[in-house]
């Protein structure tokens, strides 16, 4: 997970390729995220130009009100992914990602992790983390969010999902998380097994924890899914046994996983992360890509 000393060693906040603060911040509620930053200019009925309809959200949910960004094709029905963020919450880097992933004709929900206590944004960008005391104001919102509540938000989440006349209830749903959600995408996969088909994990944290029955290596049997893990590899030089437990522990389930470590340093997929690393994020989007087409 991302810890104060990975944070440290990330450097003051440049932006990997050459992207800075102000024009990051200038294009991230209208852009598309990839090899080239395209603009996307709303259009007059609602949908932008690439025809997705975006809006803001909320529902009952444990312990609160889920608020949360809903985005997805303005046609037709389809596959419903959760996408969870990482520690620094919903931004406009996240955000991007979703419209991305509705583009490829997804129904995409962006949900608020801190939904029991603050809604979002929490910070405005993940360098607005970093410099306004995020690990400590964090602290106490991210440890609502064990096993147990992550799956409790999960049910509501998937519930919710299978309301809306976007999604095709007849696919399985994808979620994907970061950082501090990776260990969510599994327990949501065993949260809600029957229609979550699919979970993906960038350099997530605490994937094994020894001892522990709630640690996610230890349920994939609980769930009907495929897996993809992403594992940084600074996260896999402290901890290098990890990707073969999980590998071990998605084999003994007969869960299928594809468990790689990237050439990329822990937030290396966030594009306001300062050790986005491009090429190694598109692989991992890649793959995401692949992942669904196959398990949804």
């Amino acid at each position: 997970m991302c810890s104060e000393d990975q944070m440290a060693e990330m450097g003051e906040g440049k932006l990997a390729m050459g992207v800075s603060r102000r024009r990051f911040g200038a294009l991230g509620m209208t852009v598309g995220i990839g090899g080239a930053f395209a603009a996307c200019a709303p259009m007059a009925n609602g949908q932008d130009s690439r025809g997705l309809v975006e809006n803001k959200v909320t529902f009952p949910a444990p312990g609160g009100t889920m608020d949360a960004v809903f985005i997805h094709p303005g046609e037709g029905k389809h596959a419903a992914v959760i996408l969870w963020p990482d520690i620094a919450g919903v931004r406009d880097s996240f955000l991007m990602m979703g419209r991305r992933l509705a583009a490829e004709n997804y129904a995409v929900l962006v949900v608020n992790p801190y939904y029991r206590d603050v809604p979002a944004p929490q910070f405005a960008d993940f360098e607005a983390f970093r410099n306004d005391n995020g690990f400590q104001k964090v602290g106490p919102w991210r440890a609502k969010m064990d096993a147990n509540g992550v799956q409790e938000t999960a049910r509501a989440v998937v519930a919710w999902l299978d309301q809306q006349d976007a999604v095709d209830t007849s696919a399985g749903i994808g979620n994907q998380g970061y950082c501090m959600s990776g260990p969510y995408t599994i327990w949501t996969a065993a949260a809600v097994p029957e229609r979550v088909k699919a979970a993906a994990s960038f350099h997530g944290g605490g994937l094994v924890q020894e001892g522990e029955p709630t640690s996610p290596h230890n349920m994939f049997d609980e769930s009907q899914a495929q897996f993809l893990i992403a594992i940084a590899k600074n996260d896999d030089a402290q901890a290098p046994t990890a990707k073969d437990e999980l590998r071990r522990a998605a084999m003994t389930a007969g869960r299928p996983a594809e468990i790689e470590v990237y050439q990329g340093d822990h937030g290396w997929t966030v594009p306001d992360s300062p050790v986005y690393a491009e090429a190694e994020a598109e692989r991992a989007w890649a793959r995401l890509l692949a992942l669904y087409d196959t398990a949804l």
